[in-house]
């Protein structure tokens, strides 16, 4: 009969290295296979909910939304393992701008143009578009380890949420908080749209400061200076401003002054916005084209002329400007100011702040425009009103005033945009001017034309934590998963896209059977990602870092708890290539450990009694006991770092370093050949129930390698729906984690005048420990001799080398003989090299300080430098020569 191979062990069912290419992909299709991240609202179970920030869908993840990812990714593990039905619903957003201006450069290239093809042939080539890239976002998320809900994927455009944007649009016009009006916006000339103010970035730009003249040449008659950097919105000025108590000008107030080139004159009026202390005093005031000209000329009634286009040219002004691009017309308005001699101070560079459209990157225009606006008056209150009641919980707290300071003093905000691609306005106008608003599904009356504008994609994105979840229908999501749980985002967008959710949840929420009328229940913001440098990271400084380089470099596990490592709540986080390899360097160290664990009987099952085990077993269950109550609350609060800090340096600096090492004298056979097998079965188990801890502490952060390891370990199918690990619940033994303190010290201070002494690792060395016993922890011999390779001496024992060890209670007294360690002569030798390098070293830096013509032309940084390296010098010089004396000298 044929004899069947023995099963292969677990440490047999590990491969000999971690190779999270060879592993990952095939894991996380097995965890989507599984239905592992498939939420069901009928469980029972109590729900944690989260809505994933979408990304535009023309985009790709970048680190910010890597790190915004493993922050959520950690806490919906997490809460699955407590026993939550957990949702985490992915999806995107339709990018109106992005995506509009990537298909017309497309259709550029084919040499057409989105007017050529016509409003709905373009909406189709822009679906198309989106076919052929929505997966790749989805495709990084899986790199990522995502444990998302792909069955309920969502997009802001599909057709649910095409549903819910289009009802709270009629409930809100029906309510009076959605309007049209004549206001400032934001205008991109190339895009030829409003566009919001997260979607303009403001640089430092070298521009102009010209100051002109308006009125009389002749300085005996009524004439003002003004200064700007916008010379061509000279053509738009329908005032000059002065303040009321500016005795220079008050003579004027009250009369108007000639333009240079417009048939009208403009009036002199007194306001207290203006600052009489800065530049003269006076100030030109063009209400179409400036946010705070604007409002100026809303309180004084002045005319408000456009004088640009859509695409930034000059028009409609029966100047000789008309038809020039907005920065021609600049340059051809000073020349022609100079040619009357108005230019009354030399033009000279001026350093200022420019708004640039994001997507397009030229100067935005403020612009006067007919749009559809939001009345945010009480919407924004009732968003304010959340937070003060703690129905929404801001983390961390500090960020709370900001909050408040923007959602108290918010301005209506600007939804139409001049687009083709996004949701279209639901609002008809009639032949006599007559203006409706449908409902979803309702048809216009004969003969009505809808607005042509779409709305901007904040305001889907602001119905996300809901329209997601199937409103404006009572669906189970809804009923199980709403409020959402917690959002998870930068501190950068708290007010355009929190402040706009938390507003349409405020409201939406008012008629949803719920305890609070908000769209999640905690807010937690993160910080940005930044360079090691600390410098922020973008395409342009070429300092960005692609989340996926890094998940091919140092797998998905590194790169994850690089970034959690690192997450505090509201703080920014600087990251290199260091902090990369050296959480690759944790995951591999962690492999090994574990490896070598269960080649040494790791295993789960009941403890014994306490008291059986030794000082290593219970100081190590003890401190496990201790830091997952740390990394509890860590978890808890949203301080990542210190949770995932404690589980590093307890999984690596104790567990690794110190008790599997320690566990080794315990299972291998003494001195005699004696192998205590109880101990070895009490060992084993401690190292799993250790093990079993930490990798499912570590499971949130760390998906991929706590999957292969822990399933290796217990047998079980996945860690994923692993219960979370609860503490033991045994008294803490103070006695036992001192005197394994003391252990560690000792060897340590050994391992060091060791390497001191130049005495090889692999060299035993017959050691006395004089006061071990008196220090209380002489039982714990063996394990010193093991880890710091010492042998008990013989009677022949000579001392040839001396330490000191001060424990807790005394001090321990090391004599070792090493003469059969080193080769004294050689190690004499070699440090007399070592030496000479020094003192010339020394020599060279006490000639440079003793030069008073270097020491006065060399800068301080260089001077000090060298003084740095004179220390070094110094100490090198009495360490080797105190190592020298040791051996009997030169």
């Amino acid at each position: 009969m044929t004899e069947l191979p023995d099963a292969p062990t677990p440490a047999e069912r590990l491969p000999k290295s971690w190779e999270p290419a060879a592993h990952e992909s095939s894991i996380y299709q097995r965890w989507i296979d599984d239905g592992l991240f498939t939420a069901d609202p009928a469980s029972g179970k109590p729900t944690f909910s989260i809505v994933i920030p979408p990304p535009n869908v023309n985009g790709s993840l970048h680190m910010g939304h890597a790190f915004e990812h493993v922050l959520m990714d950690a806490l919906t593990r997490r809460r699955r393992m407590q026993g939550f039905e957990v949702l985490w619903l992915p999806g995107m957003d339709h990018a109106a701008i992005a995506m509009q201006a990537m298909v017309e450069k497309r259709l550029a290239a084919e040499g057409t143009t989105r007017s050529d093809l016509g409003r709905e042939a373009f909406i189709d080539r822009v679906w198309q578009a989106k076919a052929e890239i929505s997966g790749d976002i989805g495709a990084q998320m899986r790199r990522l380890g995502d444990g998302v809900d792909w069955s309920r994927e969502r997009f802001t455009m599909d057709e649910g949420l095409s549903r819910a944007v289009h009802t709270v649009f009629k409930r809100m016009f029906d309510d009076g908080l959605i309007y049209r009006a004549e206001r400032l916006v934001n205008w991109s000339p190339v895009l030829q749209t409003a566009i919001s103010d997260i979607e303009v970035s403001y640089d430092d730009v070298e521009g102009e400061l010209v100051s002109f003249r308006y009125g009389s040449m002749d300085d005996t008659q009524p004439h003002l200076v003004v200064a700007t950097t916008r010379l061509e919105t000279m053509l738009g000025d329908t005032a000059i401003a002065v303040h009321p108590d500016d005795e220079r000008y008050a003579h004027l107030v009250g009369t108007e002054l000639p333009h240079p080139f417009l048939d009208r004159s403009i009036p002199v009026v007194a306001d207290d916005y203006v600052d009489p202390e800065f530049g003269t005093g006076a100030v030109k005031i063009t209400p179409a084209h400036d946010p705070n000209d604007f409002a100026l000329g809303q309180r004084h009634g002045l005319p408000m002329p456009t004088i640009m286009d859509t695409s930034g040219h000059i028009a409609d002004t029966g100047t000789r400007f008309d038809g020039l691009d907005r920065f021609d017309a600049r340059v051809a308005v000073r020349e022609a100011l100079a040619a009357e001699g108005r230019i009354v101070k030399e033009v000279r560079p001026y350093l200022h702040s420019v708004g640039h459209s994001e997507r397009s990157g030229e100067p935005i225009e403020p612009r006067l425009s007919m749009q559809w606006w939001v009345r945010v008056e009480t919407l924004a209150k009732a968003a304010g009103d959340a937070v003060r009641s703690g129905a929404t919980q801001i983390h961390p707290a500090s960020m709370e005033p900001r909050w408040f300071g923007w959602v108290d003093d918010m301005h209506d905000w600007c939804i139409s945009r001049q687009l083709w691609w996004g949701h279209r306005i639901p609002i008809f106008y009639g032949p006599d001017g007559e203006v409706v608003c449908t409902a979803p599904g309702e048809e216009p009356p004969a003969g009505y034309v809808q607005d042509p504008d779409v709305l901007d994609t904040w305001f889907s994105s602001g119905l996300w934590p809901f329209s997601t979840l199937g409103w404006p229908d009572d669906t189970a999501d809804l009923r199980a998963f709403y409020p959402t749980s917690v959002l998870v985002t930068g501190y950068d967008i708290l007010f355009f896209w929190v402040a706009r959710m938390m507003m349409f949840g405020t409201y939406v929420g008012a008629t949803l059977d719920q305890d609070a009328p908000v769209p999640f229940r905690h807010l937690f913001l993160h910080g940005l990602v930044r360079d090691e440098h600390g410098k922020k990271m973008s395409k342009s400084k070429g300092n960005g870092i692609d989340p996926l380089d890094w998940v091919d470099r140092f797998g998905a596990d590194a790169m994850r708890f690089t970034l959690a490592r690192g997450a505090t709540p509201g703080g920014d986080l600087s990251v290199g290539e260091r902090h990369a390899e050296a959480s690759r360097n944790f995951t591999t160290k962690l492999f090994n450990a574990t490896r070598f664990a269960l080649m040494n009987g790791a295993t789960l099952g009941t403890l014994p009694d306490r008291a059986t085990l030794t000082d290593a077993d219970r100081w190590i269950l003890d401190r496990l006991d201790e830091v997952l109550a740390d990394a509890d609350s860590g978890f808890e609060s949203y301080e990542f770092a210190r949770a995932c800090e404690s589980l590093y340096h307890f999984a690596r600096d104790e567990f690794c370093d110190w008790y599997v090492e320690l566990s080794k004298v315990q299972v291998y056979a003494d001195a005699d050949g004696h192998v205590d097998d109880d101990r070895v079965r009490t060992t084993g188990l401690v190292l799993g129930t250790v093990l079993d801890s930490i990798l499912k502490m570590l499971h949130p952060v760390m998906p991929f390698v706590t999957e292969t390891l822990w399933t290796t370990l217990t047998g079980e199918p996945t860690v994923v729906t692993a219960p979370w690990p609860t503490a033991g619940g045994a008294t803490r033994d103070a006695d036992a984690a001192t005197r394994v303190a003391d252990l560690q010290h000792l060897i340590t201070e050994i391992r060091r005048f060791r390497g001191d002494q130049g005495i090889p690792d692999n060299k035993r060395v017959p050691t006395r420990l004089d006061g071990i016993d008196a220090a209380g922890i002489g039982h714990l011999r063996p394990y010193a001799d093991s880890l710091a390779r010492l042998t008990v001496p013989g009677p022949e024992f000579t001392a040839t080398a001396t330490l000191e060890v001060r424990l807790s209670t005394m001090t321990v007294t090391v004599d070792l003989d090493t003469s059969e360690a080193i080769d004294v002569e050689a190690e004499k030798r070699r440090l007399a090299k070592d030496l000479a390098a020094a003192e010339k070293e020394l020599t060279q830096t006490a000639a440079k300080l003793s030069n008073e013509q270097f020491l006065a032309k060399a800068p301080d940084p260089v001077v000090e430098k060298i003084r740095l390296r004179q220390r070094i010098a110094t100490e090198e010089v009495e360490r080797i020569g105190a190592k020298l004396a040791s051996l009997g000298g030169a």
